[in-house]
């Protein structure tokens, strides 16, 4: 086996990634990134609240959203079904699981609000069970 050598330099993303991400080279500007990356991490956040997940449950989720989009892009992925699975799986890592319905449920929750709608029961439907597959297979890509 051979050491682990860990350094500031070796454990930051290199700025050549930082700058030419893969929704950047699908023709995604530059400022739209960012502000998806802001609400991922603002939808993160309330999901965390209201699914009264730990801060550093939340702070994971956000984490791990970001990796996932300094590789695939935002183009390709749907980032609401990619926040899901990051703030699932960020429940698992922190020991505070919560099932996938009941996060799925928060975010319909959350998309209802930000368009101004009256909040209504999500139904179970194949609508539902679409989404759900959705969520666990992006929570294995995490």
């Amino acid at each position: 086996y051979s050491q682990v050598h860990l350094t500031i330099d070796n454990s930051l993303i290199p700025e050549v990634r930082l700058s030419r991400t893969p929704s950047i080279q699908d023709g995604l500007d530059s400022e739209a990134e960012t502000d998806l990356r802001v609400l991922g991490c603002e939808m993160l956040q309330s999901a965390g609240i209201l699914l009264r997940l730990p801060q550093v449950a939340m702070a994971t989720g956000q984490v791990l959203f970001h990796r996932f989009f300094f590789s695939k892009s935002f183009v390709k992925h749907s980032f609401e079904i990619v926040a899901m699975a990051c703030i699932n799986l960020a429940s698992k890592i922190e020991e505070a699981p919560r099932r996938v319905r009941d996060v799925i449920n928060v975010f319909h929750h959350l998309r209802q609000l930000r368009g101004k709608r009256t909040p209504s029961p999500l139904i179970l439907d194949q609508n539902y069970i679409n989404t759900k597959n959705q969520v666990i297979k992006a929570d294995r890509k995490s």
